[in-house]
């Protein structure tokens, strides 16, 4: 028996021995092949078996493997699946670092003149967000929205209208912050503004979403202060197939769209189309909206050397807004609560919108790629952006619409249309109009790139030219027949108006640029840096047509002493002077320019630290050069300067990813040019003022840790703290106020030191899990914590000095609050098909907050005025690939 026992003893080691000897561990890494970026979650399957995993956080992954001859499949969402064959013997196998081109043709060239940051390489803080990411937590949130999970970020609604988010990145908003989309810049030639709105489908064609917190990587001058959001579109797919897609949600939320591509064909050209529809009644009351998306892109590699991409994408959309910021109080006493809007009503039985922005802005991309040979290229953009549209808003004696004159809340819009009847041969009191902002935009973007080995130089010219249409014009009488406008055009002092004309201003911006940039990039093993500079160019020139006489008419005037003397007695001596100048002012230039640099050291696989700096001076923006509303140049309009440090810590394992970064950036020299409006008591005429305002300087600093944990793998928990500390530094003393004629007519002081930055939350924080519950059902929990939020507020109201042995007073704090989010995503089959189900909740809690703000003159919730945040939405949407 003791036999028998040894023998099934010695019989199951060996069956355990052989079993030991009958497979092994295959280990890699995963990397993109162009950049050398590790891929993290990507799906590595043993052919024929239901052997898998996911690469870690590293890109790593370990699996065991059955003896043999296998096959190995490695995939990525956007990347070429590769296909490796092994032979497993029972020796383990080390396979390296297996590389994955993209799908999509010409990714890597764009992504070159994009100056997409490569993370423990470019000594930058990044965030980088995925389409899947996209896919799986916007659901019907505005696009920058899907940043609030990033350290340094403020995204909200503001009103809470479709499209008119807005994002503040280490305490600056989007005039300091760059936006590129592909490689482009948008940011407005004028005031240096992104308007979402502009580029509502643009979340349905992303690639990618790099947010590049501080002075940034990209190569051209652009008013990187907080960051830069840089945006790649999609290119055209390298493989033939397409997406169909469906969404649902609350308040009549509807969404649907597909996209095909043509995949590369053996003539070597591709194609891919997108088109999609938005519609819905808006959580807040009267923002009902009408979006259509379009994306289009072709590309031809005409030969091993040149290869040509065009693509155009375009969001044309109507909106209804809630534009008017309320007390605290306004908000409790209507029934509607926090989804209160004035800017509405009804007339004739519809409803009507008081506020209605509509745009149309294509932009369109000429690519063309050169590779010279292996070393040598030389990438092209031309681009061009023309721009439609405008936002409506009452005229004429505009206290008839709200105050005591509101109608259960609501503008009535019937009294309205009764008055101006009633009013017969007067003609309208009070009407609508539409500010209409068109604009041209050409661009050309080119650079040389030259690899020597451990150095790549790259240097390029950045050319832009932009023409802004900005008028008022009558978009509904209300009932009269004509409007009377005096006292406005100097070419037809007293101008009968009816629907289609223009009235208050009407003048044209020309911004002209030329620049130069270039950048040299030095990796040494472990050591990767980079010296980048750039001068600019920025030309401006003001055309007036209602503030200034025509040509015709000066010739007129010039040979007639009749005609001139009327002029003068209509316009007043001063007035008159300044029209007879002519339409046009003269151009004028400023120089700006860029320095920045910085190094990243790789301690070891899991360590790397990092620093950059700069200093840069940027122009001033348009309205700071001509003041007042007229051709009136500022003399002291000076180049603000820019100063920024910064240094990073990186830790990556196969379990978890961490970064912490402390900054400080200086801002000296902002301008401030508001209008000062001064109203006649007897007459109620309303007479304009200028503040020139220079020499304020801000500091911004604080500290960032983001981290990414994933334990086992299904689950990945994510976070950050970001902490800030962002003030004004300094008081100014005898700021002068001018006259439409350039008259100082007096002096104030300003109060800002030690006042604390408002308009975004100075701490924030976030934790998220992802998990997936089950093979392609996934569930995640995102909850995000905001603090430190000062209302904004306007430099003019701080003109007082504070008590003897007192500081200057913050503007008011806002309620600390926190959100959670929840989103559903599951995988399955329908048929022969892949598709996707996506279900998300935001503010799941139905959490009452108050995301922007004003400040009152007590600096109390009492007297400023708020915007609340949405309450809980949700949304359903599906998928489906073929």
């Amino acid at each position: 028996m003791k036999i028998f026992k040894s023998k099934i003893l010695i019989l199951a080691l060996m069956l355990v021995s052989f079993a030991a000897f009958s497979q092994s561990n295959v280990k890699g890494v995963l990397v993109d092949a162009q950049t050398g970026e590790v891929l993290i979650g990507a799906s590595v399957v043993v052919d024929g078996t239901t052997i898998g995993t996911a690469t870690s956080l590293d890109g790593s992954f370990k699996i065991t493997v059955p003896s043999g001859n296998q096959k190995m499949i490695f995939s990525y969402v956007g990347y070429i699946e590769v296909v490796q064959d092994i032979t497993v013997s029972g020796e383990d196998i080390d396979l390296g670092k297996i590389k994955l081109e993209s799908d999509a043709v010409n990714l890597n060239e764009v992504k070159v003149v994009a100056s997409v940051a490569i993370a423990r390489e470019t000594p930058v803080a990044i965030s980088t967000i995925q389409p899947t990411q996209i896919a799986e937590k916007l659901g019907t949130q505005e696009y920058p929205e899907i940043l609030k999970s990033t350290p340094g970020v403020y995204a909200t609604k503001q009103g809470g209208a479709f499209g008119d988010s807005r994002i503040n990145i280490r305490g600056f908003d989007a005039s300091n912050t760059a936006t590129m989309i592909n490689g482009v810049p948008v940011n407005d030639m004028e005031n240096g503004w992104v308007y979402w709105s502009n580029w509502a489908g643009l979340s349905d064609v992303t690639r990618s979403l790099q947010l590049q917190r501080g002075l940034g990587a990209s190569k051209v001058a652009v008013p990187s202060l907080g960051g830069t959001l840089n945006i790649l579109t999609n290119t055209t797919n390298a493989k033939k197939g397409g997406t169909a897609f469906t969404t649902v949600g609350q308040d009549g939320y509807k969404k649907y769209g597909f996209t095909l591509s043509t995949g590369l064909t053996e003539n070597n050209w591709a194609a891919t189309v997108a088109l999609a529809k938005s519609e819905g009644d808006g959580y807040v009351d009267g923002t009902q909206f009408e979006s259509y998306s379009y994306f289009a892109n072709i590309s031809k590699q005409l030969n091993d050397k040149h290869v040509l991409a065009f693509s155009i994408f375009g969001a044309p959309q109507w909106h209804g807004q809630r534009s008017t910021d309320m007390t605290i109080e306004t908000y409790q006493n209507s029934d509607r609560g926090i989804r209160y809007n004035q800017d509405w009503g009804y007339k004739n039985g519809e409803i009507y919108y008081a506020r209605k922005n509509y745009y149309n802005k294509p932009q369109a991309i000429l690519n063309h790629f050169f590779t010279m040979n292996e070393t040598t290229s030389i990438s092209t953009a031309l681009y061009a952006s023309i721009g439609t549209g405008g936002g409506t808003g009452s005229y004429g004696n505009t206290g008839k619409f709200y105050g005591n004159y509101l109608k259960e809340g609501q503008i009535d819009f019937d009294r309205i249309v009764d008055e101006n009847i009633a009013a017969g041969n007067a003609g309208s009191e009070s009407i609508m109009r539409s500010s209409v902002n068109n604009h041209k935009w050409y661009g050309i973007l080119s650079s040389f790139n030259k690899d020597l080995g451990n150095l790549d130089i790259m240097i390029g010219v950045d050319g832009r030219y932009y023409v802004g249409e900005h008028y008022r014009e009558v978009t509904d009488l209300l009932g009269g027949d004509f409007y009377l406008e005096s006292g406005i055009d100097v070419n037809n002092f007293d101008k009968v108006v009816g629907v289609g004309d223009k009235i208050a201003y009407a003048n044209d911006g020309h911004v002209g640029w030329v620049g130069l940039f270039g950048q040299a990039e030095y990796k040494l093993d472990k050591l990767s840096t980079f010296v980048s500079l750039s001068l600019s160019d920025k030309m401006y020139q003001r055309v007036d047509y209602m503030n200034y006489f025509t040509d015709d008419l000066i010739s007129q005037i010039n040979a007639s002493a009749t005609l001139e003397q009327q002029y003068r007695d209509e316009l007043g001596n001063r007035k008159f002077l300044e029209a007879m100048k002519g339409q046009e002012s003269d151009w004028v230039s400023f120089i700006g320019y860029m320095a920045k640099g910085g190094a990243n050291y790789q301690l070891n696989d899991n360590h790397n630290v990092f620093f950059n700096t700069g200093y840069f001076q940027r122009q001033p923006d348009f309205d700071a050069v001509f003041l007042n509303y007229i051709n009136w140049v500022n003399e002291k309009a000076e180049n603000e300067k820019v100063y920024s440090f910064e240094l990073g810590y990186g830790y990556r394992s196969p379990i978890i990813s961490a970064n912490l970064n402390a900054y400080y950036t200086k801002w000296s020299d902002k301008t401030f040019t508001p209008s000062i409006s001064v109203t006649d008591p007897a007459t109620g005429a309303r007479t304009y003022y200028i503040a020139n305002i220079l020499g304020i300087d801000a500091a911004h600093m604080g500290l960032e840790l983001d981290f990414v944990i994933k334990p086992i793998e299904k689950l990945q928990i994510t976070g950050f703290v970001s902490v800030g500390d962002w003030r004004w530094l300094t008081d100014v003393e005898d700021v002068g106020v001018f006259d439409e004629n350039q008259n100082e007519i007096g002096t104030f002081d300003v109060y800002l030191k030690d006042v604390k930055v408002g308009d975004a939350a100075q701490t924030s924080a976030a934790i998220g899990i992802d998990y997936e519950l089950l093979k392609g059902l996934k569930f995640g929990v995102d909850y995000n914590y905001y603090d430190n939020i000062y209302a904004d507020f306007d430099v003019l109201g701080r003109t007082s000095a504070p008590a003897v042995g007192e500081s200057n007073p913050n503007s008011w704090e806002m309620p600390f609050y926190s959100l959670v989010d929840m989103n559903l995503r599951y995988n399955f089959k329908v048929s022969d098909l892949n598709a996707t189900l996506y279900c998300n909740v935001n503010n799941l809690l139905d959490t009452e907050y108050i995301s922007d703000a004003t400040d009152g003159n007590n600096h109390d919730w009492q007297s400023s005025k708020v915007y609340y945040g949405w309450g809980r939405s949700w949304s359903v949407g599906l998928k489906i690939r073929f």
